[in-house]
């Protein structure tokens, strides 16, 4: 059941692409702060720390990472007042990056970095040393989150970093699952506006794996606390048993949570058994497309799963874009991709290469689209099969009863055929505060010409039009939206992105576009090597 506005979507081949190798190799920490060259201007209102977070140390030694996720967590702000900025950064005082340094190589392993036992014990030792307990790694170098007005560096185990904002430095490491029987969480939790925070995390017992939907209260009830107060409101069971879906985020609306259980595999056996066969974590991670992929919808306030059975064909999401509630429908807006062997693309090997073999890895490289998809929510056993029940006019998404009850969904594209030649678009952000979870107009993304971010893009998902910022040779990370205080557009405001050259001759700069029209308005040069990060956000002072 293919819907008509499905397309294959053709991208563009890329040649004689620019050597990137600088923007993933390993810098110095900058700890004392730094004044920046401010070009143009930032606006007066603008008043707080951009903070951001990625691997910025690649090899201990001898020992060099293989994959760009491994790299050490290095922490960025940016403090703007009063149209000036200063620049600071700092490594993550992790267990992980302690031990690896009184070493002086890699004693823990990553997600594609398995650590050799120690050269200096006997064969024996080192033999017996793969049947010990893999150490978890708490280099939680993916994004910053808040929990109970706390600022944490997160990635998807079961370890948090608790940071100062102001000092850059770590205050406390927090384990999951000593309040919750979860072994890690997302770095991507959502918010409702009372500040109440919802995340999902994996479990893994005896009777198979579940995907458990986590509820952290708004407010402390002593100083001390960190997440404690935190419950599982929903577990749901994995299609296989001993398989796992990987996961990267999920979808809120007011009153639902949406889980996308995809063909990208986690096998728990390799996982296990990674030490003894000398295989990395990312090693147990496989796409498998002969499965679909399943939406779950869960009640947020009564913990239900609801009972509809939504599917597409297979592709995997990293982002979703935003999610809302119309007409008896969720709607659902992502970033999807059709192959999931991408995760394979980002070892350093790859990224690092110069002329045709880079070219060869990018476009091997799955690219990624906007997509909508509408699942209704409330549909009687009485309900036509074969005929579409989406009641949205807006929308070309379907969602089609087949015989065996289940409902077929289909996706509408979002955006204009010219996002392909940006090369499809990644890291979304919206007006978060004041859109999440609401019918809305615009995102902002990377647009993707190269392996790593390459433009800033605003997509408006009604009209399906591009605004394209751009500058040759320049790396822009993840756009962060700040509003103007008061606005009440939902494009008042300016977007903030971090933006990084591997030309030695050229300054990095922290950039502010207008988010209306996306014209500069001004950018703050910073005379210090940074690699291209994750993940970040904007906390006002």
């Amino acid at each position: 059941m293919e819907n008509t506005h499905q397309k294959k979507v053709i991208v563009s081949r890329r040649e004689g692409l620019p050597c990137i190798a600088p923007l993933l190799t390993t810098v110095e920490e900058t700890p004392q702060i730094v004044a920046a060259r401010v070009r143009g201007h930032f606006p007066d209102w603008l008043n707080g720390y951009l903070l951001r977070i990625g691997p910025g140390k690649f090899e201990f030694g001898k020992d060099k990472y293989n994959h760009w996720f491994d790299g050490m967590a290095l922490l960025h702000q940016f403090k703007i007042e009063k149209g000036t900025v200063t620049y600071r950064s700092k490594f993550l005082q992790s267990d992980t990056y302690k031990a690896n340094s009184v070493h002086d190589r890699i004693v823990i392993s990553e997600f594609g970095t398995l650590a050799l036992p120690d050269p200096c014990k006997s064969i024996f030792e080192r033999f017996m040393s793969k049947f010990e307990q893999l150490a978890m790694t708490d280099n939680t170098n993916v994004n910053y989150v808040r929990y109970k007005g706390d600022y944490y560096i997160s990635t998807e185990t079961n370890f948090m970093n608790k940071v100062d904002i102001e000092t850059l430095e770590k205050t406390e490491k927090v384990d999951w699952s000593k309040f919750i029987a979860v072994n890690g969480a997302t770095a991507h939790p959502h918010y409702d506006p009372d500040g109440t925070a919802y995340n999902m995390g994996n479990s893994y017992g005896p009777h198979g794996s579940c995907y458990n939907v986590i509820r952290v209260p708004p407010e402390k009830v002593d100083l001390g606390e960190t997440i404690h107060g935190a419950q599982v409101v929903c577990s749901i069971a994995s299609a296989e048993k001993m398989k796992p879906s990987y996961y990267h985020s999920f979808g809120m609306t007011r009153n639902y949570i949406i889980f996308i259980e995809q063909p990208l595999k986690m096998n728990l056996w390799r996982i296990v058994t990674s030490k003894i066969r000398g295989k990395a974590f990312s090693d147990a991670i496989s796409w498998e497309p002969q499965y679909n992929t399943r939406f779950h919808v869960v009640d947020k306030h009564t913990g239900q799963l609801l009972p509809g059975m939504y599917y597409s064909k297979p592709f995997v999401t990293f982002h979703q874009i935003n999610a809302f509630e119309d007409q008896g429908c969720v709607v659902i807006d992502l970033c999807c991709q059709d192959n999931g062997e991408n995760l394979e693309i980002y070892q350093l090997q790859n990224l690092r290469k110069a002329g045709e073999g880079l070219d060869q890895v990018y476009n091997s490289a799955a690219k990624s689209f906007p997509r909508r998809f509408v699942l209704p929510l409330h549909v009687s056993l009485d309900a036509p099969e074969g005929k579409n029940l989406s009641p949205l006019s807006y929308s070309s998404a379907s969602a089609v009863k087949q015989a065996d009850g289940k409902i077929w969904c289909s996706y509408e594209n979002l955006h204009p055929e010219d996002l392909e030649e940006q090369g499809g678009v990644e890291f979304p952000q919206i007006n978060y505060g004041q859109f999440s979870g609401k019918k809305y107009h615009f995102f902002y993304g990377c647009g993707f010409r190269h392996l790593v971010g390459d433009s800033l893009i605003k997509v408006d998902v009604v009209n399906k039009t591009l605004k394209v910022w751009r500058e040759d040779g320049f790396y822009p990370s993840e756009p962060v939206f700040v509003p103007v205080p008061g606005a009440n557009e939902e494009d008042g405001g300016v977007i903030l992105s971090v933006v990084i050259t591997p030309n030695q001759n050229e300054s990095n700069f922290l950039l502010v576009l207008d988010a209306k029209n996306f014209e500069e308005l001004g950018r703050a040069e910073v005379p210090v090597q940074m690699p291209y990060g994750f993940h970040g956000t904007f906390v006002n002072i």
